[in-house]
């Protein structure tokens, strides 16, 4: 690990398979980096304090440089080159100038510059050097010698210290660390020693601490008179401490591992057991020893001293104890063989007479001494006293161990009968606190921590003072003080420690006998779970599943969405039954809380509501921010949210996910408004610190394991927070990124109680608590000072005002105190009485239970239990503004007739009458003497039916609610009732005892039955006569009774349609076949119900959606709006009378909701919120080849890329050579061997190839890629990329400078528009898994003058980024994945933090844009969908587009993206169209905007005009081009003049009075707007690979032949294309004549053509071959043509005898494809490389193969263009598996060699090359695949040719200075 001084930064690495290296900012605690380290150990990691942003890490025979830039962290492995010999590094240091100094495991220091080893300092050390520190003056190394050697600042030799030397020294000490100030020197050796040395004392360090080391550490015992503890170890040494002094007093090695002690009781001798079973006795006095005696073969592991003093028992392995006389010079007098397992424990009685032993059985033994015969007889044991109990079996230690586990893992015990505690040590390293004696298991104890792993033992001293323990593998001695309990308050000034507090542990689990029943209340609401079958989350993956499997059921055309939309017009109900402080007056005075899934914001002047819709569930907890206009809601889900929102807009702020499970029970803002603190109710209740804002988690902690009700943040300390729940309060502060929390310290004052609610005082320190018992509990820190009486029953709330507090109890009483609740000052009762005139309804029951209280505007605001919100006026008079349903499920809902007014009835047992009218209040409220499920008016509204849970039903007066009459003729649930249309003569009454009774009104007698279902009835329904009723079952059956008589009738499906229904409420039937969901395994359609002009079916599920459909809704899948605020199932829907409003019922929520219908004309006025139907529409918008490929092409990246050729055989690097005949010696007479290669600058010194440097590029990547041109510095420049590099091209002179950091494709790329980000790009390109590592896929933002990389993010993007964006401040940049969720991604650039990242959609999103003129909303667009997004803190909120609007639009698939102002947004589509957006709404198509796909649209900032490009045919009046206005209304077309047939832009920009167009074809084209001039700045191929490539004998031309069926011919000093010529067929392979008046094409069709250079004409034509050509070569005498095809065969053509091209002769033989082909200098040789890894050689023009291994040595070669052959072996790489070298030149010197292969690697190697893995260059540029390469005349340029990218470079040739 290592700290960066100046910035908060530290580096850490992993014991991970991949040994991770992670970088943290560590005071937010936030991980700012991560890469994979090495595949071995990293031993030392430094950061590099002389250049920022760089560090040094070094292991297992490595040592890398890494670079911080952005987010990625990238490493350069250090070079070790002839230097020194690859070795592991141990330590390192850095120095200035990039030196870096490091330690290597042989004792040498290796010194780098840069990543280079330049030189070693032999011998530093004479063995591995562990520890090197930097410092002012030098350098400290120390090593496994024991040396410390001190060097000055340029590593010369100061001066050397031989600690083994020193007289604190020993043979085999070995430094580990080492540090140096000034002149003291800080060492720490390997056993576990450190001292200081004084540098000018050097031979007298001084001991500063030291310890045990090796092996583990078991032996324990205490002196018995003096404050002296003795320890024994498996390091063989046994040393004696000092309790006071807390220092090493003695020492003494034996020849054994210790095992165990003890001292005898006059504390003279010392007995020690050992591994190897003897025991040795020592005098304490000078260690000298007494006796050593070996009985036993295994290991002594306890011994003991009787207390009388005469024996000594010793406890062996081997399952027996010896007893040996003290007197007797240790003689033995017996042994006790009980046990059947070793002996774990001893203790003997206090008269000396009995011994009990435990063995590893947990048995525990008794024997009589000194004989050792075992007492079976339990009564002669009862009464013995036992002088010390150490034994972990027995009734008094029961207490010691869990209720139900029977394991072994408490190592020792200490019992301290004086103080009646119990001390013990066990496997996890902690050590416990009991009673003793403890006798009940599960007994409570503290629990202190410290220790790593296992405590082996564990004492009291002799005075009870101190506990030591020792660690078995941590090697260490700890030494505790005890502080008796009549201390503990004396003790409690010292600043408690962590631990005190702390220690009150969760885990003991005893009978909790001693803490008070909980109230029923809290009970009830501790067992709700919260959890849910499927959460809303859920539903998108759900959906696909269920799609995959419904593939072909779709066909028939859905039908629409309804016209008419709803809005939330008003809420009854307050969640009150589980939630607390959940009720707040806002800044002006409106009332905010939440109910089902909606936060809703009332105006009491008013009477009216607003309503917060963010949420999808239900709301738990609500908190306000301290300037009371901001407001949080926490959520239940799977991944819960809290949203943070604005009470004025109702707009969300900030949406914080990905920290809890299940749900949000309870939030809080910190008092300056920026924090928030948030619990879970997940199992460990998980607390979070938030920065809102930002979105960013700040530090997280496991809360406690029961639920937690509340949690409050300090105000006066930020960092510092309390939660308070189940037996649990709990006093918080931030460290980093966790927090750490101490228990509430309750002491004599009272019991661990349940806290309902909290609140801090009026200082830091004072926080108050109301408990379940109806007391405060008041807190000084972290201790109870005293307990108030408040209330009787739990105190559900708690308010401080700054006089005092306001409390309000399960007593239904609110309570005013002073400001340190000495006295009560005012009581207000909740009662009936006190009711004022306007309250908005009536109180259920006197003194309701009161779960929220809140203060403001001279009122209090109170929340109850029965979903009641009331106003107290300070004087007395109490208002109730809203309520609800109290506890239970709501489902009775019956609209009246011809009033605006409803009746619901509940499992709350009340039948409620409700205005739906302006005063929105309860009229009328009746309890029953059950539940009830159903209720329905009569048609005159008189009376009112309503059945019960009982199986019984009433009928009431509708206006008093008094009984007219009632029948009890059912056993179960009355699950639906109805009158019958006209005069309401009859009811029907349906039961879930699956029968519908029919009673006559008039005469109250029933008068049929319905039988004849197989389940419950669920909806009932009469037909407009009263004589036919539908009936809809749980069984999923839809039945018909004739009524009155009840007789079933079968009706077809055809003829439900046609009767007409007096109601619909059904919701089967093929009328409502389209309202069940694609998921409708997994939910169920509650109810629903008809509009009464039977236009629109309102239906409610169990999933809260309230939904709307077009009746009647057939055939599957409806289209539909949703509606989302009740939280899970909607239990009944219910349009008013005149269909204005529609009631629905949330079943667990409670809630009755008012919707207001909006019909279709009135909806312009306000843009309804619903969301779309779920489902896409099958009807595409069209088909277009471009896109289908680029939505399909799959992005390999480098590292996997494979042979482009397919080759097979045994690779060059691994043939094996036979070894030639004709090896000469060094010195030799013959005549020396003639050239590899005939060379053209004979006479000149021939001057090696030092360096490539790219100097041009052809080629554009716009086959695949869009928007990826732009102007820079007004037009002068403009930037763009093809394959993995980033090119900045000047429109006046063609020069080019490029970007090459990226590793890999780039595929996107955009330009910062902000003015104070001039100049930067981004790039994003290809990658590999999302591993973080080198080949992640990453962006790069970089300067495009200087090149300069400010900033990299490897991203989280699998496959690559197919789209970036800047922000309109230019500070945050939008990235889209390949990834399948396409996910889009959001950072903040220049810090390289990621601040949001979502699932985009599972099609391909093409283009994702930020609005010019925002940070925050963004639109992407893609496979048939438009995405309208929000960044609200660290969420992204998104907004499907909606197309319903217009009639007949369906969402197509949408390529482009462009903006204008007032929040319009225009897409391109796949079939021409541009789609204008209003919001997110659509509100009209531009139509045949192109006449192909719309692929590229661009914005002006400047002006706001709008180009669009697309792909079309060339016509008079359209082009592929248009310029539009800011509206899209009006257009101008501009034609592109490339003679394509048709033209595909694929991306716009627009300068000053120019349009910037880059094409399908590659070509980036200028057009001017006022005269509509083509200036083609850049071409290139369009399709590859480019397989043919050739360069001009004589001038810097060169030619290209590729793919797509051209030629084309480059001048590299003009920087241009010259001409191409379009054979109509794919083209493989090129060649100039010798005198370059001819050129060779040879095609993919096997055909070949010559062509006159001067004219272009056709000299000759030939087709012998059915396969490709692969080379075509003239011999350098221009007489003889080769060309050599796939078919595995070489042709000779004669030149000379004219253009009929005969074929004179071919090779025989050849066993594979060709692949180039090379003539001798004197045209009588070619040679021939081939598909197998074999070169071959033949003879000009009879075709005879050279075997001659000889006669193949002496040939001189014209050109060599082979990759095969002794002379090349070195250009095989090592990694070659699956790879290839694709191609090769050598220089016309003669002397440089280049190489290009698969994976996109240009190398440049010495000429010739025959040893393996030869040393080279290697340039990075293309994609996978170089294809070709070339040398042009007089080397001064290689041409590459790139096979994926279609692009050529060239590189610009240096030579080695003379």
């Amino acid at each position: 690990m290592d700290f960066l001084d100046i910035i908060q930064r530290l580096v850490s690495v992993g014991l991970d398979s991949k040994n991770a290296v992670c970088v943290w900012d560590w005071k937010r605690g936030k991980m700012l980096s991560m890469a994979p380290g090495h595949t071995d150990r990293i031993f030392d990691i430094s950061w590099d304090l002389y250049q920022p942003n760089k560090l040094v890490s070094c292991g297992v025979k490595h040592i890398k440089f890494w670079s911080l830039c952005g987010n990625a962290l990238t490493p350069k492995r250090g070079v070790f080159g002839k230097t020194g010999d690859l070795q592991t590094i141990l330590c390192l240091a850095c120095a200035r100038d990039e030196l870096t100094y490091s330690g290597a495991l042989n004792g040498d220091i290796y010194v780098w510059k840069g990543i280079n080893l330049i030189r070693t300092i032999q011998g530093a050390h004479t063995a591995g050097i562990f520890s090197m520190n930097a410092c002012e003056e030098g350098f400290a190394t120390g090593g496994r010698d024991g040396c410390i050697r001190l060097w000055d600042l340029t590593f010369k030799p100061i001066t050397v210290i031989d600690l083994r030397e020193t007289d604190q020294g020993y043979k085999g000490l070995s430094v580990r660390s080492v540090c140096w100030r000034g002149d003291h020197i800080l060492v720490g050796t390997q056993d576990s020693e450190i001292f200081e040395i004084v540098v000018h004392e050097r031979n007298k360090p001084f001991l500063i601490m030291q310890g045990h080391c090796e092996g583990e550490l078991w032996a324990l015992a205490v002196h018995p008179t003096k404050p002296l503890a003795v320890t024994g170890s498996d390091d063989r040494s046994v040393r004696i401490w000092s309790l006071i002094d807390h220092a090493l007093i003695a020492r003494c090695n034996m020849e054994e591992p210790i095992r165990c002690a003890a001292v005898n009781v006059d504390g003279i001798h010392l007995a020690l057991g050992m591994k190897d079973g003897s025991f040795t006795v020592l005098r304490v006095r000078d260690m000298t020893e007494v006796v050593h005696i070996k009985d036993r073969k295994e290991a002594i592991h306890e011994l003991k001293y009787s207390p009388d003093g005469t024996y000594l028992a010793v406890g062996c392995n081997d399952s027996s104890v010896d007893i040996y006389g003290v007197a007797q010079r240790y003689k033995k007098f017996g042994e006790c063989v009980g046990s059947l397992s070793f002996i774990t424990h001893l203790d003997w009685s206090s008269d000396s007479r009995y011994l009990q032993t435990n063995d590893g059985n947990g048995k525990r033994l008794f024997y009589r001494m000194p004989g050792g015969k075992e007492v079976t007889n339990k009564e002669e044991i009862k009464g013995v006293h036992w002088a010390s109990w150490t034994c972990v079996s027995g009734l008094e230690v029961n207490g010691i161990w869990p209720k139900y586990s029977d394991i072994n893992d408490i190592n020792s015990v200490d019992g301290n009968y004086i103080g009646q505690v119990l001390v013990t040590a066990d496997d996890y390293g902690i050590i416990k606190l009991f009673r003793y004696p403890c006798l009940r298991k599960g007994a409570k104890f503290k629990k202190y921590i410290g220790h790593s792993a296992h405590v082996t033992n564990i004492r009291w001293s002799h005075d009870y003072q101190w506990v030591i323990s020792i660690g078995g593998a941590d090697h260490s001695v700890f030494q505790w003080k005890f502080i008796p309990e009549r201390k503990l308050k004396d003790a409690l000034h010292i600043a408690p420690q962590e631990s005190l507090a702390d220690s009150n542990s969760d885990e003991s689990d005893s009978d909790l006998s001693d803490v008070p029943e909980l109230d029923s209340e809290i009970e009830q609401e501790t067992q709700l779970t919260y959890r849910r079958q499927v959460y809303k989350e859920d539903l998108p993956q759900l959906k696909e599943q269920y799609k995959e499997r419904q593939k072909g059921g779709t066909s028939k055309r859905r039908e629409r969405a309804p016209g008419n939309s709803l809005r939330l017009h008003f809420v009854h109900g307050y969640r009150g039954y589980d939630c607390r402080s959940n009720l707040f007056y806002t800044q002006i005075g409106e009332i905010v809380y939440h109910v089902a899934a909606v936060g809703v914001i009332y105006n009491r002047q008013q009477n009216t509501q607003r309503f917060y819709l963010g949420h999808d569930d239900d709301i738990l907890c609500l908190a306000l921010h301290p300037l009371k206009d901001y407001v949080a809601t926490g959520q239940v889900g799977r991944d819960p949210s809290i949203h943070i929102w604005d009470t004025e807009t109702v707009k969300p702020l900030s949406v914080l996910k990905g920290c809890h499970q299940y749900g949000v029970c309870a939030v809080d803002f910190s008092a300056d408004g920026k924090r928030l603190a948030s619990v879970g109710i997940d199992d460990s209740h998980t607390i979070v610190l938030w920065d809102w804002k930002k979105g960013e988690k700040l530090s997280v902690a496991r809360g406690s394991k029961d639920k937690i009700f509340v949690v409050k943040m300090n105000p006066y300390v930020p960092d510092k927070l309390i939660t308070a729940g189940i037996k649990h309060v709990k006093f918080w502060r931030r460290a980093g990124g966790g927090l750490i929390g101490r228990k509430g310290y309750v002491g004599t004052l009272g019991k661990n109680d349940t806290m309902m609610c909290a609140v801090y005082g009026w200082t830091e320190e004072m926080a108050f608590s109301g408990t379940s018992t109806g007391d405060v509990c008041i807190w000084r820190d972290v201790f109870l000072v005293k307990t108030v009486k408040a209330h009787d029953g739990p105190v559900f709330s708690m308010h401080a005002l700054e006089k005092g507090f306001v409390t309000g109890g399960k007593d239904g009483v609110v309570a005013l105190w002073d400001d340190s609740f000495e006295r009560c000052l005012k009581t207000y009762a909740i009662k009936r009485a006190a009711l004022a005139p306007g309250s908005k309804g009536l109180l259920l029951e006197d003194n309701p239970s009161i779960r929220a209280i809140s203060l403001g505007h001279g009122h209090i605001l109170v929340g109850t239990k029965n979903g009641e919100i009331l106003e107290v006026d300070k004087s007395g008079p109490i208002t109730l503004l809203v309520q609800g349903h109290m506890e239970g499920e709501v489902w009775g809902l019956a609209t009246h007739p011809y009033l605006p007014i409803c009746a619901t009835v509940s499992d709350d047992k009340t039948l409620r009458i409700w205005d739906l009218s302006p005063s929105h209040c309860m009229l009328a409220v009746r309890k029953l003497k059950k539940g009830g499920r159903c209720c329905c008016f009569s048609p005159d509204g008189k009376a009112l039916a309503v059945g019960l849970n009982d199986g019984s039903f009433l009928m009431a007066n509708a206006d008093t609610l008094e009984d007219l009459v009632s029948f009890h003729h059912r056993k179960d649930i009355i699950s639906d009732i109805r009158f019958s249309p006209g005069s309401g003569k009859y009811l029907a009454v349906a039961s879930h005892d699956s029968f519908i009774d029919i009673y006559n009104v008039m005469s109250s007698k029933r008068v049929g039955i319905c039988k004849g279902a197989t389940s419950y009835i669920t909806h009932v329904d009469w037909d407009i006569r009263g004589k036919l009723l539908q009936v809809n079952t749980g069984a999923k059956e839809q039945l018909f009774f004739e009524a009155p008589r009840g007789k079933k009738q079968t009706i077809p499906s055809v003829e439900v349609e046609k009767i007409c229904w007096a109601s619909w409420t059904s919701v089967l039937g093929l009328c409502c076949e389209g309202i069940w969901p694609v998921i409708g395994e997994v939910t169920d359609i509650t109810a629903s119900c008809l509009t009464s002009d039977k236009m629109v079916l309102a239906t409610g599920d169990d999933l809260g959606f309230v939904k709307l459909f077009r009746y009647p809704a057939k055939g599957k899948f409806g289209k539909f709006k949703r509606y989302v605020a009740h939280s899970t199932h909607v239990t009944n829907v219910r349009w008013t009378y005149d269909d204005s409003m529609l009631v629905t019922l949330g079943g667990a929520d409670m809630s009755l909701m008012v919707w207001t219908n909006e019909m279709e004309g009135y909806r312009e006025k306000r843009p309804c919120d619903s969301e779309e139907s779920d489902t896409d529409s099958e009807e595409d918008g069209g088909y277009d080849s471009d896109v289908t490929r680029e939505n399909e092409i799959s992005y390999t990246i480098r590292a996997l890329s494979t042979n482009i050729r397919p080759m097979f055989g045994v690779k060059p690097h691994l043939q094996q050579k036979e070894p030639s005949v004709d090896e000469r010696p060094p010195v030799s007479r013959a005549p020396p061997r003639p050239e590899k290669l005939q060379t053209n600058n004979v006479g000149k010194k021939k001057r090696p190839i030092e360096d490539l440097v790219l100097e041009l590029v052809f080629g554009y990547r716009g086959r695949d890629c869009r928007n990826n041109v732009h102007y820079l510095n007004d037009g002068d420049d403009i930037i763009y990329h093809t394959a993995s590099i980033g090119i900045l091209h000047n429109v006046a002179t063609g020069t080019q400078s490029f970007y090459q950091e990226h590793n890999d494709d780039i595929l996107c790329l955009t330009v910062n528009q902000h003015p104070k980000f001039i100049n930067v790009v981004a790039t994003g390109q290809v990658g590999d898994l999302a591993d973080m590592s080198a080949t992640a896929p990453s962006i790069h933002i970089w300067d495009a003058m200087n090149k300069q990389t400010l900033s990299i993010l490897r991203c989280y993007h699998s496959k690559g980024v197919c789209s970036v964006s800047f922000s309109a401040t230019g500070k945050l940049l939008l990235s889209v994945g390949l990834d399948p969720e396409h996910t889009i991604t959001i950072w903040r650039w220049q810090e390289g933090a990621k601040i949001a990242s979502r699932a985009g959609h599972n099609r391909r999103i093409f283009v994702a844009e930020f609005r010019p003129d925002s940070d925050s909303q963004f639109v992407s667009v893609g496979v048939k969908h438009v995405k309208f997004w929000t960044l609200a803190g660290r969420a992204l909120l998104s907004k499907k587009g909606l197309v319903s609007t217009l009639e007949d639009a369906r969402m197509q698939t949408m390529l482009a993206v462009a903006f204008g102002a007032n929040n319009l947004t225009f897409t391109g589509t796949i079939s021409g169209d541009v789609c204008v957006w209003k919001d997110h709404i659509l509100c009209r198509t531009v139509a045949r905007a192109h006449n192909g796909p719309v692929f590229a649209m661009f914005t002006t900032l400047r002006d706001g005009l709008i180009v669009t490009g697309g792909k079309e045919r060339p016509s008079r009046e359209g082009g592929a081009v248009k310029l539009w206005d800011q509206e899209l209304r009006r257009c101008r077309a501009f034609r592109l003049d490339t003679g394509q047939a048709t033209d595909c832009v694929r991306s716009v920009c627009r300068g000053k009075g120019k349009i910037l167009v880059g094409t399908r074809s590659a070509e980036i084209i200028e057009v001017g707007e006022k005269n509509a001039a083509c200036n083609i700045l850049v071409n290139g191929h369009v399709d590859g690979p480019i397989w043919g490539l050739v360069t001009h004998p004589s001038r810097d031309f060169f030619l290209s032949a590729a793919e797509d069926g051209t030629v084309r011919l480059w001048d590299i000093a003009d920087k241009k294309m010259l001409n191409k010529v379009n054979l109509g067929h794919a083209a493989r392979t090129v060649c100039y004549s010798p005198e370059g008046d001819m050129v060779a094409i040879g095609m993919k069709n096997g055909e070949f053509i010559i062509l006159l250079v001067s004219s272009l004409k056709i000299w000759g034509k030939k087709r012998d071959r059915r396969c490709s050509i692969h080379d075509i070569r003239f011999s350098p005498d221009s007489r003889f043509l080769a060309v050599g095809s796939s078919e595995n065969s070489v042709d000779f053509y004669d030149l000379t005898l004219g253009p009929t091209l005969n074929r004179i002769s071919y090779c025989r033989d050849i066993p594979s494809f060709v692949i180039q082909m090379d003539f001798s200098a004197d045209s009588r040789y070619l040679q021939v490389s081939t598909g197998c890894y074999k070169r071959h050689v033949y003879e000009v023009p009879s075709g005879k193969p050279v075997l001659d291994q000889a006669t193949m040595d002496r040939i001189t070669w014209a050109t060599w263009t082979s990759i095969l052959g002794d002379e090349v072996l070195g250009i095989w790489s090592r990694h070659a598996e699956k790879a290839n070298v694709n191609c090769a030149c050598v220089s016309h010197s003669g002397i440089s060699l280049v190489t290009g292969d698969d994976f996109g690697m240009v190398k440049l190697f010495d000429f010739p090359c025959p040893e393996k893995f030869a040393k080279h260059k290697r340039f990075l540029g293309h994609s996978p695949h170089v294809t070709n390469i070339r040398f042009t005349s007089g080397d001064r340029h290689v041409v590459s040719a790139g096979g994926d990218d279609c692009s050529l470079f060239v590189w610009k040739c240096v030579h080695m200075p003379h």
